[in-house]
C-alpha cells in the first residue's frame, strides 16, 4: 500500500512538473485597424462673406491711409467690387422690433470719401446684395 501512494505520489507530481513546464497559450490579440481621421471639411466660404471681409478690410485701409495717394488707390480697388459708383449705403441709425431706421441714403463714391476725410471707420456692413459679383447695395451699421 504504501506503494500504491508512493506511485501516486509520483505520477502527481509530474503531471505537475509536466503543466509547469509548458508554456501557457499565449492570449490572442486583435489588431485594432486604426483608421486615419478624416480631414475636415474645407470651410466654403460664400460670396457675401467673402465681399464682406475684403470690404471691411478696404474700408480700415482707408480709414488708416497714411496719405491721399494711398487712400484714393484703395477707394479705386473698392468701386471696382461696385455696379457703379453711385450704389446706395444704408446706415442703421436705430433698430427696434425688426424696424430700422436709416440715415440719409448715400453713395459708395461718398462714403469712401467720408472715409478718407475723417480718416474713422464707425461702421460694419450688416447686409450686402451681390448681383453677378458686384455689390448693388450695402447696409451699414454702427460698430
Amino acid at each position: 500500500m504504501l506503494m500504491a501512494v508512493l506511485v501516486l505520489l509520483a505520477m502527481g507530481a509530474c503531471k505537475s512538473k509536466k503543466k509547469a513546464v509548458e508554456p501557457a497559450p499565449a492570449p490572442v490579440v486583435k489588431e485594432e485597424v486604426v483608421k486615419p481621421t478624416p480631414a475636415p471639411a474645407p470651410v466654403v466660404r460664400s460670396a457675401d462673406e467673402v465681399a464682406v471681409e475684403k470690404l471691411e478690410s478696404q474700408f480700415a485701409s482707408i480709414a488708416s491711409a497714411s496719405n491721399v495717394t494711398a487712400a484714393n488707390q484703395s477707394i479705386q480697388e473698392v468701386l471696382a467690387m461696385f455696379s457703379n459708383p453711385e450704389t446706395p449705403i444704408l446706415v442703421v441709425i436705430h433698430e427696434e422690433g425688426g424696424v430700422k431706421d436709416y440715415d440719409e441714403p448715400t453713395t459708395i463714391k461718398k462714403y469712401l470719401e467720408y472715409l478718407k476725410d475723417t480718416k474713422k471707420n464707425l461702421n460694419y456692413i450688416s447686409d450686402i446684395r451681390l448681383a453677378g459679383g458686384k455689390v448693388t447695395e450695402l447696409e451699414l451699421k454702427r460698430k
